[in-house]
């Protein structure tokens, strides 16, 4: 079966950024099951994928516009350390943060005497990634799933 809209995909990857850093892998764990045509991947990575069946592999080079977006330097902010009242920020510490724009995971980034200076960017925003995949399973989905539109387990449950 070919991966196309709706199937559900089991996919090893390995992802690097353009130095060739790995960031992540599934090397050593489960593949990632997601499924296909719902937004659940990075876009670039996702259309990628299309038209491929299990046992294929391939090496992807997705654009920061097709990943994480570019990186935003408004969305580095001071925050005043008394907001952070009773806590002790540290830097890397993550938090969600209500803004003008909604509720925004945002990452500290440094700590002063008087300041916290908080990122909204997502960590691989303004980065290319290179992806070296293998499909590892194709089905279709289940009409649970499609009705939910993620995956279940092999045992049929879901985390909601």
């Amino acid at each position: 079966m070919n991966i196309t809209q709706d199937a559900v995909v089991g996919l090893n990857y390995t992802v690097s950024n353009s130095e060739g850093v790995e960031i992540d892998t599934t090397d050593g764990t489960d593949p990632l099951f997601f499924m296909y045509g719902h937004g659940q991947l990075i876009p670039g990575l996702e259309k990628s994928l299309e038209g491929m069946q299990a046992g294929d592999k391939k090496a992807v080079t997705v654009v920061a516009d097709n990943a994480y977006g570019q990186r935003h330097e408004e969305l580095v902010q001071a925050v005043p350390k008394n907001m952070f009242e009773g806590m002790d920020p540290q830097v890397g510490m993550q938090f969600r943060a209500t803004t003008d724009q909604g509720e925004q995971s945002v990452i500290i980034i440094d700590v002063n005497d008087d300041h916290v200076i908080v990122d909204g960017n997502h960590p691989l925003a303004g980065m290319d990634l290179s992806f070296d995949v293998e499909v590892v399973s194709v089905r279709s989905a289940t009409a649970d799933e499609l009705e939910h539109g993620h995956v279940h387990t092999e045992e049929g449950d879901c985390a909601h």
